[in-house]
């Protein structure tokens, strides 16, 4: 009995599952925290409406804490976002919801996935290696930061066939 009451106590367990236009404030709120340059509401919104666009949102109890995001073409995808709120990191909740966009996209014919992540965010290249990711190129001074300085990024890329 007291592992599902700590259990409620702490949020309720996580769940992966389709987002929905109500979605795209949180989504966006989420975004402008964990990047740079946030997405909008808006974008959200309209990449929801895309039929090759796959969004999903993690979600512990009722609280939406966390969202991927990937294009579809043909048999190849690109995660263009993957996002959790800065108090539910390090639990492994990145890792759900990774595995299981992963699996949708699979679900849905994909058989290569690309991304591109910035160098020096080990917490994140720790994820996709974990995940199978491998590297297979650089951008250099990709990312532009607010103070003007240019990151690198990296290109990964994982086959799921």
């Amino acid at each position: 009995m007291m592992g599902w009451l700590s259990e409620w106590w702490r949020g309720g367990t996580a769940a992966v599952e389709p987002a929905t236009m109500r979605d795209a404030a949180r989504l966006a709120q989420l975004h402008g925290a964990s990047f740079a340059h946030g997405w909008g509401e808006g974008e959200f919104e309209s990449m929801m409406s895309e039929r090759n666009t796959l969004v999903h949102r993690l979600r512990l109890g009722r609280k939406t804490i966390g969202f991927a995001v990937s294009r579809i073409g043909a048999d190849e995808a690109e995660i263009l976002s993957i996002a959790v709120d800065g108090a539910y990191r390090g639990r492994g909740l990145s890792r759900t919801l990774l595995m299981t966009h992963l699996g949708h996209l699979a679900g849905r014919g994909v058989r290569t996935i690309f991304l591109e992540v910035e160098e020096n965010n080990q917490p994140a290249r720790r994820l996709y290696d974990r995940a199978g990711f491998v590297v297979v190129g650089r951008r250099d001074r990709y990312y532009k930061q607010p103070n003007g300085e240019q990151l690198n990024a990296l290109l990964m890329r994982r086959d799921l066939s």
